[in-house]
């Protein structure tokens, strides 16, 4: 496999891989007391930008010595638990599926206090260069890496969120 020049290693990743030490801010806090709705896109989004730079070699550092990097398509949050001001978490990190140029993840915030499930997301995200705003393959180096952690992952439970439609549910 070829080496990143850019970090993160080649496997075997943990399964999950766990980030952890994202605190909510007093700024995310709304009217009613708890973790705004949009922050908890950004709690996800701080998370996964760990997994990418630290595991992988791509996110920020890949936009800067590539031009390209990851564009999220698509996100489907589901809200289990109330979360507060200053409420620490810990992320954990499944990658479901990749090919050349997407890969589509799963990811749990658990409070870092009694690691209750607090949310889920499920994510589509694509590699896009930054000249031409087009879809774009990943480096040889990148798309293996990716391979490598569906395969790490494959070994997990499969998560009851993962592929959830949104409606009402009627009896």
């Amino acid at each position: 496999m070829q080496s990143s020049p850019l970090g993160g290693h080649d496997g075997p990743y943990a399964a999950p891989i766990e980030v952890d030490g994202i605190r909510v801010l007093p700024e995310w806090i709304d009217y009613n007391g708890h973790m705004n709705v949009g922050y908890y896109g950004v709690a996800f989004d701080l998370a996964f930008e760990r997994v990418l730079v630290d595991q992988l070699g791509l996110g920020e550092l890949q936009v800067q010595a590539l031009g390209q990097g990851p564009y999220i398509l698509q996100s489907h949050l589901n809200f289990l638990r109330e979360v507060k001001a200053d409420d620490t978490f810990c992320f954990h990190f499944r990658m479901l599926d990749a090919d050349q140029k997407r890969g589509h993840y799963f990811a749990q915030m658990k409070s870092a206090s009694d690691h209750q499930l607090c949310a889920t997301q499920e994510a589509l995200f694509m590699n896009v260069s930054h000249t031409t705003g087009r879809a774009e393959p990943y480096p040889d180096w990148a798309t293996a890496r990716l391979a490598q952690m569906v395969r790490d992952h494959a070994v997990l439970e499969p998560a009851p969120q993962v592929g959830q439609q949104i409606g009402i549910r009627r009896k």
